[in-house]
């Protein structure tokens, strides 16, 4: 079964990984990376995404269509990156996700067949 894994970052988390020396953030990033060669036979694909404010939003449920800077809503939460996953289950993707290294939130969407 095909999962897309949205991963969220909070600001507290942001904040703290800013507040990192170097070297912590570079074992950080270092733990991201061994967890990514431990999954990479379930991983289908994915990406980090650049930060909120390049985002551009287009709203369809007015006459006509509104296009704005930034994401559809601000908040203490973003979609920092995403990956496809290909598990046998939700209990699966669970087990994966359960030992992510990297930021606090781990939304997990099945996709449509």
């Amino acid at each position: 079964m095909k999962y897309v894994l949205l991963f969220v970052d909070t600001e507290q988390f942001h904040a703290d990984l800013e507040a990192l020396t170097p070297d912590d953030r570079a074992r950080a990033f270092a733990r991201v990376d061994e967890w990514m060669a431990e999954h990479r036979h379930l991983l289908r694909g994915g990406n980090k995404l650049q930060d909120p404010h390049t985002a551009t939003t287009v709203r369809l449920d007015a006459p006509e269509p509104i296009v704005t800077d930034g994401p559809y809503v601000e908040g203490k939460e973003v979609i920092s990156g995403y990956l496809e996953v290909d598990v046998a289950d939700l209990d699966e993707a669970l087990r994966m996700v359960r030992t992510w290294p990297g930021c606090p939130v781990v939304e997990i969407r099945p996709l449509e067949s």
